[in-house]
């Protein structure tokens, strides 16, 4: 009966191509899944899920591609596996990242690892308590009553201050006016007089003293009845918090202890195994949500054998990231790492591509030099400074051919992607007066770029702070709350075959600023050529830093330098 079921199963979501496939050839070696060209079988696949997209009716979901949609717009990442059955047909299976249409049992798209929202689950009771804790905290938070005491104990704690504070003052000058009256009295009074005058003043110190304790008592006493009336509030407040703390980090636990995800060998892991080291509240939310491990969570428990991967965006972009509607994207990095490393574990990849180093046979060009410093041109696939995994780099290169030279050398960068014009310093010294001029922004940069559309106005200025997205880096988000100030200047210098050739005048200097600024819905939502993290790869990242001034550390003078785009 098992058997049946599981047969049923697989033939809902395990899939055949609807178009011949006969004439491409199956990949020797799996998707590397946090960087790769789609397989022509999964691009094929991709458009058939897109096809369905479009035209079903099993689900309702904004993704914000109607304009007459309205409410919470939510754009998803969508994946296909292409897979080998025991019949060693071709086939592919599909899922999207975390619920759909708030649901997360579908047609066409495989099962979650862990189905959080199945009826009666602990998840669905367990959230239910902390909802309702969640609103007795609110209730009591808004309470008239405890709202009121609240104000009440601030006025009279105001006035209590004001008062204790006058009373001090007053208490100070009666002091120093008693030392002062203590100095003129011993001139003048004879010893027993001034002995006599001494206790007299002994007596108003202590009688001030005493006055101002009072003033104190009088004011605790007002206070004490008001701060219990608060406290009272508060407590329960506090204990409803860390109940709700408790409850989520147990739920948080029980939760992580559920998803178990299986590699090629069936072999279980759990999230608290996967990401060992980090309390299970500090685990990304949504780990395991993710379509690949939905994927590959199916194809292992209904022995089908993973072939090719690709994963792609449908709907609107998030106001804070760059996901282009349509458009391949790579594993996440912070929820899908660890957890793809144990899935994956087993079975032969294709190369990363980050281990290779991209600038073997390309050769640093010495645009000036002298005995302060050198400006170079650096090809595009080139690191300013020494990767995790590749040293080759601008730095050691130059360290390498430059005799005596010392200090930090590296004065600014730019991504390994992008070619252009580099300032290096030879000493302490100048390179402390270069940077200077880069953090003080009196520093002449300007960048070409061909952008992927046509972009309307002429010129204009883009004001968008970034961040780093933690759980996928090295990509960057825009940020209100936590975000460093970002400002491009731009201008269009030529319009042609649907694209866009730019001048970007960076004001300030953050990771990835131009590809965010000219991608990013909020700024020119025109990605860059070739940009493989915010638009899509082609032969090389179009951006190009074309003009560099700043004033020579020794002569001051004023120094200028170009180099045209090779594109």
């Amino acid at each position: 009966m098992q058997r049946i079921l599981l047969k049923i199963i697989v033939l809902t979501h395990f899939q055949y191509f609807s178009s011949p496939i006969n004439k491409f050839t199956l990949p020797s070696k799996f998707t590397f899944p946090f960087y790769y060209e789609p397989h022509p079988l999964c691009k094929i696949a991709v458009n058939e899920v897109q096809n369905y997209l479009i035209n079903q009716t099993d689900f309702k979901h904004n993704f914000g591609l109607n304009k007459f949609d309205k409410g919470a717009v939510f754009g998803k990442m969508f994946g296909v596996l292409v897979v080998k059955n025991q019949n060693d047909e071709i086939g592919y299976i599909t899922a999207v990242s975390g619920k759909l249409g708030e649901k997360n049992e579908h047609k066409k798209f495989v099962p979650p690892v862990y189905d959080m929202l199945s009826k009666d689950s602990y998840y669905l009771k367990e959230e239910k308590v902390l909802k309702n804790t969640s609103v007795t905290l609110e209730v009591l938070e808004k309470n008239s009553d405890y709202l009121n005491s609240l104000k009440v104990l601030a006025k009279e704690k105001k006035k209590a201050a004001l008062d204790i504070q006058e009373k001090k003052e007053a208490y100070k000058t009666a002091k120093k006016n008693r030392n002062l009256e203590r100095v003129k009295a011993k001139e003048r009074m004879s010893l027993e007089a001034y002995c006599n005058f001494e206790e007299v003043l002994k007596k108003e110190s202590l009688k001030a003293k005493h006055f101002l304790n009072n003033v104190h008592r009088y004011w605790q006493h007002i206070l004490k009845p008001l701060e219990e009336k608060v406290l009272k509030f508060t407590n329960q407040i506090l204990s409803l918090k860390d109940e709700r703390k408790t409850k989520s980090i147990a739920l948080q636990q029980y939760i992580s202890e559920q998803y178990n995800f299986l590699n090629s060998k069936k072999e279980a892991q759990n999230l608290v195994d996967l990401f060992e080291g980090i309390e299970v509240e500090s685990i990304p939310a949504g780990s395991g949500e993710c379509a690949a491990p939905k994927l590959l969570q199916y194809a292992f428990l209904h022995d089908l054998e993973p072939i090719a991967m690709a994963e792609f965006w449908w709907g609107k972009s998030p106001n804070k990231e760059v996901r282009k509607h349509k458009q391949f994207y790579p594993a996440c990095q912070g929820k899908c790492k660890p957890i793809l490393k144990h899935m994956l574990s087993g079975i032969e990849m294709d190369t990363n591509p980050l281990l290779e180093n991209p600038a073997i046979g390309k050769e640093l060009e010495i645009i000036f030099e002298d005995e302060s410093l050198l400006v170079v041109y650096k090809p595009d696939e080139f690191l300013s400074v020494p990767g995790i995994h590749i040293q080759d780099s601008v730095y050691t290169r130059i360290k390498q051919q430059v005799k005596g030279i010392s200090g930090p050398i590296i004065v600014h960068r730019l991504d390994m992607s992008t070619s252009g014009l580099l300032v290096l310093a030879k000493n302490k010294k100048a390179h402390k007066f270069l940077q200077n001029q880069f953090i003080n922004k009196t520093v002449t940069k300007r960048y070409t770029a061909v952008l992927d559309g046509l972009v309307k106005d002429n010129t204009g200025t883009i004001n968008l702070p970034l961040r780093v997205d933690l759980e996928d880096r090295p990509r960057q988000l825009v940020c209100y709350e936590h975000g460093k100030l970002a400002e491009t200047h731009w201008e269009v210098i030529e319009r042609k075959d649907g694209k866009t050739k730019i001048y970007f005048y960076p004001i300030s200097g953050r990771t990835h600023q131009l590809r965010m600024h000219a991608s990013h819905s909020l700024g020119l939502h025109m990605p860059i050529v070739g940009d493989d993290l915010y638009g899509k790869k082609a032969n090389r990242l179009y951006l190009h830093s074309d003009t560099l001034g700043f004033l020579h550390p020794i002569t001051k003078e004023k120094m200028m330098f170009s180099k045209e785009a090779d594109f």
